[in-house]
């Protein structure tokens, strides 16, 4: 790592308008760049010299297809560099707008994902019962009983392939340290698949359905009951 390119990565953030595209890519989808235009309040011509500058950055990558063009986050290690500056930088709490303002923040803070895993009082809750069950360490590093559990107890191969098994991703809204890498990624696939857990619309926030409920308490304990449902 350089000064230089820790300063250009830096400089491509800290910009309001770049920064609402990035937390709009953490979804993990592939937005237009017209829709990240209409997400962020400015001009399409203005959002393509915003976009410019993050894949220069190397923070997203794009392609097209057809006369559209398509941007993403470059990989899961943006999405928790993203989820760990905010935990960060994070500014006292604001009283929020409206009504629906609050059902947003309050849905997002409750469950959320984190690019391809889990976030909110959800994955931290996730991540805590690994540990408490030996299938984590302390460090959040997978235990032997832990990449067995992935496999044998989600009834999915787990293959974590050239990535990082897990990763320690700080939560923004709960402060401490969810489970990213292949194993976070692994566990929110197998439970969106599985119809444990389902998304808010097209938001980012999750709940857990009652099948999930069911599920988590058996297999790590976790009395989900109302805490991580629709409101």
């Amino acid at each position: 790592m350089t000064a230089e390119s820790l300063a250009t990565v830096a400089s491509a953030m800290a910009d309001t308008t770049r920064a609402r595209m990035l937390i709009a890519l953490m979804d993990a989808r592939a937005w237009t760049a017209k829709e990240l235009a209409t997400h962020a309040g400015v001009a399409a011509s203005t959002a393509t010299e915003h976009v410019n500058r993050l894949v220069t950055a190397g923070l997203v990558t794009e392609r097209r297809q057809g006369r559209h063009r398509y941007v993403e986050l470059a990989d899961a290690r943006v999405a928790e560099v993203l989820e760990s500056l905010a935990a960060l930088g994070q500014a006292p709490p604001t009283p929020p707008r409206g009504m629906r303002d609050a059902v947003i923040n309050d849905a997002l803070a409750r469950g959320r994902t984190c690019y391809d895993h889990l976030a909110g009082r959800l994955g931290v809750t996730v991540t805590q019962a690994l540990v408490q069950r030996g299938l984590l360490d302390d460090g959040l590093t997978l235990t032997g009983d832990g990449r067995q559990w992935l496999t044998d107890a989600l009834g999915s191969p787990f293959e974590p392939g050239r990535r990082a098994a897990t990763r320690a991703c700080l939560d923004w809204t709960e402060r401490r340290d969810h489970l990213a890498g292949a194993a976070g990624a692994h566990i929110a696939t197998v439970m969106f698949a599985r119809g444990w857990i389902r998304r808010i619309g097209s938001s980012r926030a999750v709940v857990v359905t009652r099948a999930g409920s069911e599920t988590l308490e058996q297999l790590l304990g976790i009395e989900a009951g109302s805490q991580f449902s629709a409101r």
